[in-house]
């Protein structure tokens, strides 16, 4: 029975941890007060949220590896410092971009690479029988935080508070609240045997190669399109209010799709991976397609939501069911990085050819060729997806 309490314990730290983490995902939202108050344009914009993705996953290749030795409280411990910090910093950029970048893309991207991978290795070993829920639900809270960092926003927006004081604040509280989540994270006891080193040839197998790519192409279109959301939408006839509520409407479908898409992996494997990225496929079309009707832009961002979600379910699910458990935290952080290149080029490409060609059609455009290609691939391929390893 108390083996029984601690995993849920872990759980619900876990969630809290990646409710507070998925704040990143509110950038589209917090831009727009940032690029009012100093300046910066929409290439910029989408330069600090593709920065902070590319850093996040880079880190977290490394902090992967030092977990086992350094153990889960004190790997999320350095990242609630990092990440609260970042914040702090960015609170005294006023006009300065370099500042911010230094701030929000470096030290807060470092903290979410230190933060990230803890919850989701130390709840994979926790409920090893469930891989695909348990994966979702361990990570949902990364897609729900920007639907409550959003609506907090808009209203300190909305109330005339000072962008300055804002991040300084958000960085004390969430970094409270981030070393208290750790605390309360560890894992169960586990043979030593288990601590073998990673044969190099797994690095290079079809799981992880095949993995990568998906996750790159579905994470690209996806950042670019959250990375630009609010001004996506308003360009589609939408308020500024409506698309905050866009925002959140995004949000809500990215943190349902992480627990639904891990039950949907439990029963029928590696093929949802092909049916997640065609739907973004459609979504994307009928947005290009469609008019400007209110009802039909925000469910088709939800949808897009509900389709970008999956990302961060799915591959993780297919590398702890193809690998042994001890492997996730060197191999998860790997095919994550491909998320991490997704992240500099998406949002910074998106708000560049809106630049460019006065719209975002082309960048959608761009989204539909590239997540329709690999939707194509990697059902002809699933079955590749669905190897175990064998030592």
């Amino acid at each position: 029975m108390v083996q029984v309490g601690k995993k849920w314990t872990v759980l619900a730290a876990s969630l809290c941890m990646q409710t507070i983490l998925g704040g990143v995902y509110a950038w589209s939202t917090l831009s727009v007060w940032v690029k009012k108050e100093t300046g910066i344009n929409n290439g910029q914009a989408g330069l600090v949220f593709g920065l902070t993705i590319l850093v996040f996953t880079a880190v977290m290749v490394f902090s992967g590896r030092l977990l086992p030795r350094l153990e889960p409280r004190k790997t999320a411990a350095i990242g609630a410092f990092a990440y609260g910090s970042g914040f702090l910093l960015a609170s005294y950029s006023h006009a300065s971009f370099m500042l911010l970048l230094l701030g929000i893309s470096m030290l807060s991207g470092i903290g979410i690479g230190f933060s990230y991978v803890v919850p989701l290795t130390v709840c994979l070993k926790w409920f090893p029988s469930r891989k695909g829920l348990i994966t979702g639900l361990s990570v949902g809270g990364f897609g729900g935080g920007a639907i409550l960092l959003s609506a907090v926003i808009e209203e300190a927006y909305l109330s005339n508070l000072s962008l300055s004081l804002f991040l300084r604040g958000y960085g004390i509280i969430a970094a409270i609240l981030l070393l208290a989540c750790a605390y309360l994270l560890f894992v169960p006891d586990e043979p030593s045997s288990t601590r073998k080193k990673i044969p190099h040839a797994v690095y290079r197998d079809s799981v992880m190669m095949f993995s990568s790519l998906g996750m790159f192409s579905g994470t690209f279109a996806g950042l670019l399109v959250v990375g630009n959301l609010s001004s996506l939408v308003q360009e589609s006839g939408l308020s500024e209010v409506q698309a905050v509520f866009a925002v959140m409407l995004f949000s809500v479908g990215n943190a349902s799709a992480r627990i639904i898409w891990g039950f949907i992996f439990d029963r029928i494997g590696s093929v949802s991976i092909p049916l997640s990225l065609l739907l973004f496929s459609l979504t994307t079309l009928f947005f290009l397609v469609g008019g400007p009707s209110l009802t039909l832009v925000l469910v088709l961002v939800g949808f897009l939501g509900f389709s970008f979600g999956a990302n961060f379910v799915l591959y993780a699910a297919v590398i702890a069911h193809a690998y042994p458990l001890h492997y996730f935290s060197s191999l998860y952080p790997l095919c994550f990085l491909a998320y991490g290149m997704a992240g500099l080029l998406g949002p910074a490409i998106g708000g560049a050819l809106r630049d460019l060609s006065g719209s975002y059609r082309l960048s959608l455009m761009l989204c539909l060729f590239l997540v329709t290609i690999s939707a194509i691939l990697l059902f002809a391929k699933r079955r590749s997806l669905n190897g175990r390893y064998k030592p």
